[in-house]
């Protein structure tokens, strides 16, 4: 079996909880952090829900690295979420875990030099705005030797977007850092809004968490505490998951289908945010990355359910989760 060294950068976040559990639980992935950004909500909540969800999954061997504060140049704004706020001890119960000491930034480069000098390379896993990313690149460039790709879960092309009627919420809340990690050379898998909106989680889904144990009730409660449907755009019950797109990518990429494109940001003006790929190469530049255009809807469902019931039956410890086998 294949191992992805894996760095979540992430923002803290319902979907980002699902994805954090996911990866948590499979051991095709060496989670070796969680790297912090202000996104969904503000970097002290952002911190604190993944500290809560670190300790929920019983892995008391990852780290959690506090980041950013907010974007690079733009001006600060929140995920449509955002008064759910610090996840309450009521949806997601109190742990005790608590962040290192050492920076997002900082962790981002000593881990990708550590796996260069052993001639190895980590995933980056992009589940927020990329701006502890694009500071690691611009102030450290050689860290791009020790950095085999970059997962996103962001941008929308064909689908417009959702926090505005142009952009995806990851790039719009910086997307200055989305640019410079989109140019940067790094190999780039991008999982768009037009994929993710294929794969519909209902009610139904978010009861079978429940057979997860604590973690799964927690994931069941918060995705319970918001309606995510619409059927007016999807066309049937249900919402998406985006951020779990990028793990079940990691652990069964033969549930989707990608095209390579050469993609870009507009970073001024009124579509500030908006992402554009040269699918028919128009632009006449090489592709930068890989965009995920189709999913198998319920094998993606299937997966993400069937990882977090492991937190059901199993004791939480790393010898029984995804953590380092002894």
């Amino acid at each position: 079996m294949s191992i992805h060294k894996v760095i979540i950068d992430t923002d803290p976040g319902m979907d980002d909880a699902a994805a954090i559990l996911m990866a948590l639980a499979s051991p095709e992935l060496e989670v070796l952090g969680l790297t912090i950004i202000a996104g969904n909500v503000s970097l002290n909540d952002t911190v604190r829900n993944a500290c809560k969800l670190v300790a929920l999954s019983g892995r008391r061997d990852i780290s959690v690295h506090a980041g950013a504060a907010g974007p690079l140049v733009r001006e600060q704004v929140f995920g449509k979420y955002a008064k759910i706020g610090s996840f309450s001890d009521e949806l997601v119960r109190a742990g005790d875990v608590v962040p290192s000491r050492e920076d997002a930034v900082h962790f981002i480069v000593r881990s990708a030099r550590a796996a260069s000098d052993a001639g190895e390379k980590i995933t980056l896993c992009a589940i927020g705005p990329m701006t502890n990313i694009a500071l690691a690149l611009v102030q450290h460039p050689d860290v791009v030797r020790g950095i085999g790709q970059i997962v996103s879960m962001g941008g929308a092309f064909t689908a417009l977007g959702h926090r505005t009627p142009w952009a995806e919420f990851n790039v719009y809340a910086d997307p200055h850092a989305a640019e410079i990690v989109f140019q940067s050379g790094v190999p780039l898998v991008i999982m768009p809004l037009d994929m993710t909106f294929q794969a519909l989680v209902t009610a139904e889904h978010f009861e079978q968490f429940r057979s997860g144990g604590a973690a799964g009730v927690a994931l069941c409660n918060l995705f319970s505490t918001f309606d995510r449907s619409d059927v007016h755009r999807f066309g049937r019950p249900g919402g998406p998951i985006h951020d779990a797109t990028t793990i079940a990518w990691l652990i069964r990429p033969d549930l989707f289908t990608g095209v390579k494109a050469f993609v870009g940001v507009q970073i001024t003006g009124l579509t500030m945010g908006y992402t554009y790929a040269d699918f028919y190469k128009k632009m006449g530049r090489a592709a930068n990355a890989t965009v995920m255009t189709d999913v198998d809807d319920a094998g993606f469902i299937n997966l993400l359910i069937e990882r977090i019931a492991l937190y059901g039956h199993a004791d939480l410890d790393t010898k029984t989760l995804g953590g380092p086998k002894s």
